[in-house]
Parts: structure tokens; C-alpha cells; sequence
């Protein structure tokens, strides 16, 4: 279906919120290009603490969409990953095919396809942030006219990174879709009855890998070692991300015990150096995690920083890199991507925590930051948490979301993300005033605002 959407109607730029190849759902109104509906963007000429006290006047939560589009006219398209030659390959159609078997299933790949499909807000636009990087940052004049895009002011061999990050968090994301059938007790037990999560796992695991394999041949064809070494580490540091902390049976992350067992005591706020886990040194060795566990913003950014900060960081400064920037402005690129992922990553744990009810059934991140925080501010509600160890589904989801709600962790949470917020903005105004660079700001506002 989603395909034949695309063929029966007039093409117009596709729009990227969520991860790279789910963008073709959506198409931009010719009816966007405008003054933004008389509210006030961000000029470049803004500082960043001015624009982050604007924030709530400046940006209204519809203007996300708009903020979204406006930053792909100016890159020209999110990334080549959304291209007719690639949705419609032989191996997607198959892919497509073989999905339509597992419905009516509970296997978890199917709320992945979902989640990529439906073009969720809270999944970060990669590609499109890459891009807008590689503008706003500019590129060394001694690159030939060959190498370089005009119409979208980025170079080719940036705009394939781009589609290479998408790729590679996409397919992150379908490997965690697979399913462990059986508990280390049971291993080796027959599995006959249970053909179609067998199916579902080997779907996920064959698709990533077709998606994860792509990508690395395009990161060889750069033919960069430097580049390279920077993409793989953060390969392994996605890999690492599933494995850190405590984990129910399914794999999926619990929190770690509080550190403290006095209840309303709450640990001091990071500084931005104490939240490096040797990365800030050396992005390509692996990550320390000493007095990690038991401190929430420690632990909580470990994981996220692992899980998708580093991918996002170190494609910002490969890109910079490919541009043959100084070493210091790619160390700023990846400090951008680094805290732009954070403060996304904030703004996405505070969804659930909007509204006073838990929809019937829904569920939320156990080792998201308000989770954390009000963990260490009451210890008491980990024995709840205890109870996930054999399945996540074990724990009264409507128990926790109340008494989060009542506790200091949503507040904290919004700190948490103003403050990733305004070190992004800080690495922003050390560039030259540029439509990309004012994009970025914006997309950073809109934000805050989902």
C-alpha cells in the first residue's frame, strides 16, 4: 500500500521526522512554504541562551512539522536513502512480503515495522541533522567541483554519510526487534509451536543485516581509514548498548539498584565534563563505565550515549571530516551530535509523563530519566521493578506512572534536556550565520516543544 501511495500522486519533497526510509509516508503541502504562520523563528543572529529562555513563546508544539520541512528545502531532500531506487529494490519488496506473514502475531518486529512506518516523532531525524551539519559547517575550497552537490551546498560523498547513519539506526533498530523464545533454563526445549516468532527472528535478524551490510560497503567505498576507524566504533558502541545494566529474560534493560536507600536525597547534577566516559578524549576507544551504576544521570546517559549519541556525534564529525574541517571543529561536531541526542532522548522519556493516565496497556522505558530520578528520590518503588526480572510485563506500568508523576523526576527531566539543549547550541554559535545553521536552531526549539 505504501508504495502505490507513492505512485498515484504528484511528488513533492518527502518529509523526515522519524528514522530515514519511513519518510516516504509523508509529503510536504505546498501550502508550508510561508511565514511560519506569524509566529517568530529563531534568527541566526540569536544567542543560545536567549533562544532557549524564548523557547516556549517562540516555538509552538505545531510548528515541529514545519521546522522539519523548512530544514529539508534547504538540504535539498533528508537523504538518498529515501530514493524510488531504493524503496522499490527486490530485497524491500521481499522484506514487505514476508512481513504481511507475521500479522496477527505478537512477534515485536511487527511494533518495530510500525514505529518506522507510521513516521513516529520521537524517532530522531538522522539524516536530515547530518546534512544540515555538513552546510552549515561549510567545506575546505580545496575539494574539486566533482565532489561537490551545488544545488544543496553539501558534498556527495557527505550526503551518502548521511544515508549510512540512517541505515545504521534503522537497522539497530530491527535487530531489537527479535525475540529470545527461550529462557537459559529451557534452552534446547523443541520449538515447534512456535514457528512464527522463529520466523519473526529471523526476519529481523536478516533485514538489519541486509540494511547494516549496505552500510558498510558504502562506508568502505569512502575509502577514508580515519572515517572508518570513527563509523565502527560506533558500530561496536551500538553493539555494547544492549549489552550494559540489568536485563529482564527479553532483553530489555532494567535500571540498577539507587546508590543511596535514603529516600528524597538526591545526587548532585552533572556537569557536562563529569557526564564523559573517556569520549571527550578519545570517541574511538570504548566507553569507561566507572561510578556509572547508581547515579541516574550518569547511568542514563551512558546508555543513551551508547545506544545512539555516539552514531549521531560521530557522523556529525565524519561529515565535518569528509568537508576537511580542522580537528577541532569536528571534535565540535561530534559534541553537537552527542548533546543534540541527549536532549531528544530527554524530550522523548517525558511523552509518557504528559498526561496524569496510562493509557490501558501502554508502557514506558524502565531505564528512562524520570524513571531514574524518581527512583533515587524513592527507593521503595524498585521492588516493583524487581518484579520485571523475568518479564517487563510483570510490573504494574499504572502504579509507576503515578507516583512518577507526583515525584521530581519530570522536573529533573526537563533540566536534563535544557541543559543538552544549550551545549548544542553553544557548539551551533561557533559557526558562521547561515540558513543551516538557523534550521538547526529551530529544529531545536520545535523540539522541546512535542
Amino acid at each position: 500500500m505504501a508504495l502505490r501511495r507513492i505512485t498515484n500522486v504528484r511528488w513533492r519533497q518527502p518529509l523526515m521526522m522519524g528514522t530515514g526510509h519511513a519518510a516516504f509516508r509523508r509529503f510536504l503541502p505546498l501550502t508550508t512554504v510561508g511565514n511560519f504562520g506569524g509566529r517568530r523563528h529563531v534568527t541566526s543572529s540569536t544567542t543560545a541562551g536567549e533562544k532557549l529562555a524564548s523557547a516556549t513563546k517562540a516555538v509552538q508544539k505545531h510548528d515541529w512539522n514545519r521546522a522539519v520541512s523548512e530544514a529539508e528545502k534547504i538540504v535539498g531532500y533528508p537523504t538518498s536513502f529515501l530514493s524510488l531506487r531504493w524503496l522499490l529494490s527486490d530485497e524491500i519488496a521481499n522484506v514487505a512480503l514476508h512481513l504481511r506473514k507475521l500479522v496477527g502475531s505478537n512477534h515485536p518486529l511487527l511494533r518495530t515495522a510500525k514505529t518506522l512506518i507510521h513516521n513516529d516523532k520521537n524517532q530522531q531525524a538522522w539524516g536530515l541533522i547530518v546534512l544540515l551539519v555538513s552546510k552549515a559547517a561549510g567545506h575546505a575550497e580545496s575539494i574539486p567541483e566533482m565532489e561537490q552537490d551545488k544545488s544543496a551546498g553539501v558534498l556527495h560523498a557527505q550526503r551518502a554519510l548521511a544515508e549510512v547513519t540512517e541505515m545504521i539506526r534503522t537497522s539497530h533498530l530491527i535487530h531489537q526487534g527479535m525475540m529470545n523464545l527461550q529462557s537459559m533454563d529451557n534452552a534446547g526445549n523443541n520449538l515447534s509451536g512456535d514457528s512464527e516468532m522463529i520466523f519473526g527472528n529471523k526476519m529481523a535478524l536478516l533485514g538489519g543485516d541486509y540494511l547494516l551490510a549496505n552500510a558498510c560497503q558504502q562506508i568502505a567505498a569512502f575509502r577514508n581509514q580515519d572515517l572508518n576507524m570513527l563509523i565502527s566504533s560506533a558500530f561496536r558502541d551500538l553493539a555494547e548498548s544492549n549489552f550494559i545494566g540489568d536485563r529482564d529474560e527479553q532483553n530489555n534493560p532494567l535500571p540498577s539498584k539507587p546508590a543511596s536507600s535514603v529516600p528524597g536525597n538526591p545526587s548532585p547534577d552533572c556537569s557536562l565534563d563529569e557526564l564523559g566516559f573517556g569520549d571527550l578524549e578519545d570517541n574511538t576507544k570504548p566507553m569507561s563505565m566507572e561510578m556509572v551504576f547508581g547515579n541516574p544521570e550518569r547511568e542514563w546517559s551512558l546508555r543513551h550515549v551508547l545506544g545512539g549519541g555516539s552514531l549521531l556525534g560521530k557522523s556529525c564529525q565524519g561529515t565535518l571530516m569528509l568537508a576537511r574541517q580542522p580537528e577541532e571543529l569536528q571534535k565540535q561536531g561530534y559534541l553537537f551530535g552527542r548533546h543534540l541526542s541527549l536532549a531528544w532522548q530527554a524530550c522523548i522519556d517525558l511523552q509518557p509523563f504528559l498526561h496524569s493516565t496510562l493509557p490501558h496497556g501502554a508502557q514506558f522505558s524502565l531505564v528512562s530519566a524520570p524513571v531514574l530520578f524518581h527512583l533515587e528520590h524513592d527507593p521503595s518503588i524498585y521492588a516493583e521493578i524487581e518484579k520485571g526480572r523475568t518479564s517487563v510485563d510483570a510490573i504494574d506500568y499504572h502504579h509507576l506512572h503515578q507516583a512518577i508523576c507526583t515525584g521530581p523526576g519530570l522536573e529533573r527531566t526537563n533540566h536534563l534536556m535544557r541543559k543538552h539543549s544549550r551545549a548544542a547550541m553553544q557548539v551551533l554559535d561557533r559557526l558562521s550565520a547561515s540558513d543551516a545553521r538557523t534550521a538547526l536552531q529551530n529544529i531545536i526549539l520545535a523540539m522541546q516543544e512535542l
